[in-house]
């Protein structure tokens, strides 16, 4: 039976009667939360626009470890919620972790309880808890990015029923997802203040994104399975986000770790008019490997922050990477798929220093796309690197992946029917279904990092706004279900 799914109205109003922040109310983690006067049911009108400003207050008093609880407690005071957490996109980006501080041993399970927990980690009164997703209502909520409304003693997929009106939304700052916002409320939330939890869950995005600076709390209760100093580097190459929607375009990529590490990264950067992106791959594995490829993404940033050219990155990538190599005595070289969009007219252009083809989506066709291949970058001194530009027409999308979602076992899976039958699909959840499938022949041994970048365009560039609800657009978000559309092929 389906979880009931409640849309969003966008037209969203402040919390009514958040004015009295001066007593105590308690949470489903144990924590001291500020009460709000006044409030008694989720049937309520909504607050007035003041109380938006203190829960910002809130946020910025707390130190960075408890901002999101300041957040969390004042939405659960205002809403008599019984329960409020923050559940955190694991860094596998196929579970939850909630985040709680508690004497360890002592629990912090969310009286909704949105999946079966695997693993509870704790540090120092941290408590992680491991929530796979399984096709239910959390799942639901992070794919079409809606609030989702689950009802008492409903079964949820995974095991178990929620104990009480369970409210999940997304937590989205420009289409990437941070996680979900879980509110536990005594009775059945009208729409009003589904809108307003809508939006608080926008705002919580703001908070973890301007506190995570200053803690490892956030990266901690990520990360499912321990780093390697290898594996370490490389996720400090990679961009702060893996997602970006922007009115012209809508951008995610997904690195796929092998377990000895193999040196690939992606990179991105929107300018006024233009967009950068690159994919590389430095050769071997492990520490070698990620310092290759620290060498190659750092030159290619450099240039282009002096405003180099496409061609002007691959002319001082390839130098730095052969002179560290004639230095140490150690082979190293890097492929690499540069990238340069002018948002104005839908022209990309494209350097192939000895990499992969990308793929072009257009309508129903799945092409490669014919660039001049050019050497990789440190194989020798002195070559010249030369670029090839594209045209996008509006609907097009452009894959962009490593060998690694080609060789071994991941060869059996077919990509170009893949990457079609993804088609309705967000880049985001495009770049986790295509390394899904990879994983399923590989029993999730790669013998080389897997990485995607997907590209959707648009071409609104300065004639159209996003449309956004709380941090994501509806328009180009994905259908409810995995499978294609109905009618397609």
């Amino acid at each position: 039976m389906p979880v009931p799914q409640r849309a969003v109205d966008p037209d969203h109003a402040s919390l009514r009667n958040a004015r009295d922040l001066r007593h105590g109310h308690k949470c489903g983690a144990g924590r001291t939360l500020p009460d709000v006067q006044g409030v008694s049911s989720p049937h309520d009108s909504p607050l007035p626009p003041e109380a938006l400003g203190l829960v910002l207050d809130a946020a910025e008093n707390a130190s960075p470890l408890e901002a999101v609880e300041a957040v969390t407690g004042a939405l659960a005071a205002a809403l008599n919620a019984s329960a409020a957490f923050f559940l955190i996109a694991d860094l596998s980006g196929r579970g939850l972790v909630r985040l709680s501080h508690v004497a360890a041993g002592a629990g912090a399970r969310g009286l909704g309880s949105v999946g079966e927990d695997v693993a509870d980690r704790f540090d120092a009164g941290e408590q992680a808890e491991v929530l796979p997703f399984s096709g239910g209502p959390a799942e639901e909520a992070v794919r079409t990015q809606t609030v989702q409304v689950v009802p008492p003693h409903h079964p949820i997929p995974g095991g178990g029923r929620a104990r009480s009106w369970v409210v999940l939304a997304p937590v989205t700052e420009r289409g990437e997802v941070l996680g979900l916002l879980e509110l536990t409320l005594p009775e059945e939330p009208h729409s009003a203040v589904l809108s307003q939890i809508s939006r608080i869950a926008h705002v919580l995005s703001f908070v973890i994104i301007a506190n995570r600076r200053h803690t490892d709390l956030f990266e901690w209760g990520q990360r499912t399975a321990p780093f390697t100093l290898p594996a370490e580097i490389q996720r400090r190459l990679l961009t702060a986000a893996f997602t970006c929607e922007a009115a012209p375009f809508t951008l995610s990529a997904w690195l796929e770790p092998a377990a000895s590490i193999g040196g690939d990264t992606f990179d991105y950067c929107l300018g006024r008019d233009v967009l950068h992106l690159s994919v590389t791959d430095a050769m071997g594995h492990g520490v070698a490997s990620a310092l290759n490829a620290t060498l190659c993404v750092c030159s290619l940033r450099n240039t282009r922050r002096r405003g180099g050219s496409l061609v002007d990155q691959a002319a001082a990538a390839n130098p730095a990477l052969f002179e560290h190599a004639a230095s140490t005595g150690a082979e190293g070289f890097a492929t690499g798929l540069l990238g340069r969009l002018d948002l104005r007219t839908g022209s990309l252009e494209m350097v192939n220093a000895g990499h992969v083809a990308p793929y072009l989506v257009r309508g129903g066709d799945v092409n490669a796309v014919a660039l001049v291949v050019n050497l990789p970058f440190g194989m020798f001194a002195d070559t010249v690197y030369r670029g090839t530009s594209r045209t996008f027409q509006a609907g097009d999308r452009l894959v962009l992946l490593t060998v690694g979602m080609l060789e071994s076992g991941a060869a059996t899976v077919d990509g170009i029917a893949e990457i079609a039958s993804s088609r309705h699909l967000h880049p985001r959840e495009v770049t986790r279904r295509l390394t899904d499938k990879i994983l399923e022949v590989t029993g999730a041994a790669l013998a080389d990092d897997a990485t995607l970048l997907v590209l959707d365009w648009y071409d609104e560039h300065g004639r159209r706004e996003r449309a956004t609800v709380s941090g994501a657009e509806p328009l180009h978000a994905s259908a409810a279900r995995l499978g294609p559309p109905p009618g397609s092929r």
